[in-house]
């Protein structure tokens, strides 16, 4: 036979011998005989028994499932539905293949065809008239749905390697693999097109084992994702974790006993604040500058199984107390009826704002971050009883009783500024210059014994003069204020002589008017 380019110079007789040749070539084709035939009955019944055995595994690994879903649904419920999806998915695509194989089959022999047992197995007439009909294009149904199923399945394995043995399984790209094979011929004409109609039952039952194949690997991929997703540990150790170390009597301890398992391989990276906590063990140190209670927040990242990275957020607070000790004097508990007394309460290990207070014989206010305390009868005790906010619920943590007394009298005294610029109090008994007495505009009176600093306010008094004779000469005052009559007799005065103030009145903010001590002054 000429080559091909040769062909436009062979003779008319030379090209009806090679034109028979190729009609003849084609006649044996056709020809197919009983020993591969039954070859390939051999195939589908190996076929068939491999689909049953797959099958049975793919159940076994399903029932898996579903008795993890018993004991722990929250862990496997996911994951089971998604298996019973496979499950549906492959059930559907797999009766089609089969109902495809019976319309072959019935179309060979006839409405009583039995694919166990064809009888024209060697019909090629029977798979393109099913298969690749215009009018009724199962193929194509059948391709269209065959890469609908690979795409789902393969979603399901994130694995490479299956995953591409899969797309290998179920690919619906032609396979032309003859010379005599049409360009650009579909998958489907690939697999039906003058095949005989034992091969076509053999291929397809050949799809359904790849099919099977398919939702075997899925099922054991959703199976091993059931703990995939877990954080993996080499360490198991318990701890406590109390609410507070610090317990009152009568109040309440509360610690949580958990079971805290760790990868000492993989310690998690933990954030504080937006700021990366460096110690290893997760241990959260600060120094505490200032009282109060302060809030902090942050997560967990932890690698999963899988290699996925995990978040776990948190949130906590922690309340800083002043250092202290209280020291005090039994014998001094004294509170002074009248007037606002000033009062500390701190209870060790509770914040200022969850204490509260209350008092007998009178009111307690808080103020700021301490207490004003104002008695109201003298002689009889002021009992202040404290509580505090422990655990969510009000505790008493103790009380004090205190006596109440009037205000001590106060000292009168002449205000004046001294040569320096400084305000200073002139008591009497030494002597106080005429200058200065001049200046001064009366007289006022004042408890200033380094305890309590409380003005008073002077109603009267007296000023006495003593003349030549020893007579004395008393003058009143015009209220708290020197009247013209005393301003007189200060200027009168001489060095080294001295005049008394008496008969001083005076009240304070607790209501009560009193007699104060006479003073002696001695001019300058």
């Amino acid at each position: 036979m000429a080559s091909g380019n040769n062909i436009t110079r062979l003779s008319p007789r030379q090209k009806m011998i090679n034109l028979m040749y190729i009609v003849l070539t084609a006649m044996l084709a056709l020809n197919v005989s009983s020993d591969v035939l039954e070859g390939f009955a051999q195939v589908e019944d190996g076929l068939s028994r491999s689909n049953t055995n797959i099958a049975q595994r793919n159940e076994d690994i399903f029932l898996r499932l579903e008795a993890f879903n018993e004991k722990n649904p929250a862990k496997g419920a996911e994951w089971l539905k998604k298996a019973k999806d496979v499950r549906a998915a492959t059930a559907s695509i797999y009766s089609y293949v089969d109902s495809l194989k019976r319309e072959i089959v019935k179309t060979a022999d006839g409405e009583n065809g039995d694919v166990n047992n064809i009888r024209r197995q060697d019909d090629l007439d029977a798979p393109s008239t099913v298969m690749l009909n215009p009018a009724h294009p199962e193929g194509e149904t059948l391709r269209k749905r065959l890469d609908k199923y690979r795409e789902f399945i393969t979603a399901l394995v994130p694995d490479k390697k299956k995953n591409a043995t899969i797309h290998e399984a179920l690919s619906t790209v032609p396979r032309n693999r003859t010379t005599l094979a049409k360009k650009n011929q579909s998958w489907e004409e690939s697999m039906f097109e003058n095949k005989p109609v034992v091969a076509a039952v053999t291929l397809m039952t050949k799809l359904q084992n790849d099919i099977r194949f398919a939702e075997g690997e899925a099922l054991n991929t959703l199976l091993a994702n059931v703990d995939a997703r877990d954080v993996r540990v080499n360490q198991l150790n318990a701890f406590v974790i109390p609410d507070s170390r610090l317990v009152m009597r009568g109040g309440k301890y509360s610690a949580q006993i958990v079971l805290a398992a760790v990868d000492t391989t993989a310690r998690p990276q933990i954030y504080i604040n937006g700021a990366h906590l460096s110690s290893p063990k997760g241990l959260y140190e600060l120094v505490a500058g200032k009282t109060g209670t302060f809030n902090y927040k942050g997560y967990l990242e932890v690698a999963r199984g899988d290699g996925e990275i995990e978040r776990h957020d948190f949130q906590s607070s922690y309340t800083v107390i002043e250092p202290s000790a209280t020291v005090s004097a039994t014998m001094m508990n004294v509170l002074y009826a009248g007037i606002d007394n000033p009062i500390s309460i701190s209870v060790p290990g509770v914040a200022t704002s969850e204490v509260s207070a209350s008092m007998t014989n009178g009111t307690l206010t808080r103020s700021g971050d301490g207490w004003v305390a104002r008695p109201a009868a003298v002689g009889t005790d002021a009992v202040i009883t404290v509580t505090a906010n422990m655990d969510g619920r009000q505790q008493s943590v103790g009380g004090t009783t205190f006596r109440v007394r009037k205000l001590p009298d106060p000292s009168p005294y002449i205000a004046f500024t001294g040569s320096d610029g400084n305000h200073d109090r002139y008591k009497g008994g030494k002597p106080f210059s005429k200058t200065l007495l001049m200046q001064a505009e009366g007289l006022e009176a004042a408890i200033d014994d380094g305890i309590l600093n409380i003005k008073f306010k002077v109603l009267s008094f007296e000023s006495v003069f003593f003349d030549s004779m020893g007579n004395a000469i008393p003058e009143v005052s015009n209220g708290a204020q020197f009247s013209s009559r005393q301003k007189d007799s200060f200027r009168r005065l001489s060095r080294g002589k001295r005049f008394y103030i008496s008969r001083v009145k005076a009240v304070g903010p607790d209501g009560i008017t009193r007699d104060l001590s006479p003073m002696e002054v001695i001019v300058n």
